[in-house]
């Protein structure tokens, strides 16, 4: 096992129609208004930009971001990550009952110097970080979704 590679899969169930969560997830610029852990987002140009995240853990990942996809008809979206973590990040909405299924879906490498030294130790840490990260995000998103 590689102690600094990750996999993760989250999945929301959202009051609002697909299109208008799209539009919500598509303006990166935005993030940080709605989810409390995505500190600042920098444009570089239009399609790549740089993030800075942190959550219950006292250390930020720094993030550069690359548009890989942006398919609005078929309501996904995906990123290249380089940085503190090296992969991929892809949202994909579907209309679920009166609303929309999210799903996150991210694998990255970690190529922080800090975490990749407590890769084994931290490792749980890392996770229950990573979990409030994305709570944090659902709840946030749900309240920004609600104001619209």
């Amino acid at each position: 096992m590689d102690w600094c590679r990750y996999r993760f899969r989250s999945v929301w169930q959202l009051a609002a129609p697909p299109d208008a969560v799209y539009a919500v997830l598509e303006d990166a610029g935005g993030y940080p208004r709605w989810w409390p852990q995505v500190r600042e987002v920098v444009p570089v140009d239009e399609v790549t930009g740089t993030a800075r995240f942190r959550s219950v853990l006292p250390y930020d990942l720094v993030v550069t971001l690359a548009a890989r996809r942006r398919e609005p008809a078929a309501r996904v979206l995906e990123v290249g990550l380089g940085g503190d973590l090296e992969g991929w990040a892809r949202w994909t909405l579907t209309g679920h009952r009166a609303g929309t299924r999210a799903v996150y879906e991210q694998e990255v490498e970690v190529r922080n110097p800090l975490m990749r030294r407590f890769a084994v130790p931290g490792r749980p840490l890392f996770l229950a970080n990573h979990a409030l990260m994305m709570r944090g995000g659902r709840r946030g998103l749900a309240a920004r979704l609600r104001a619209v």
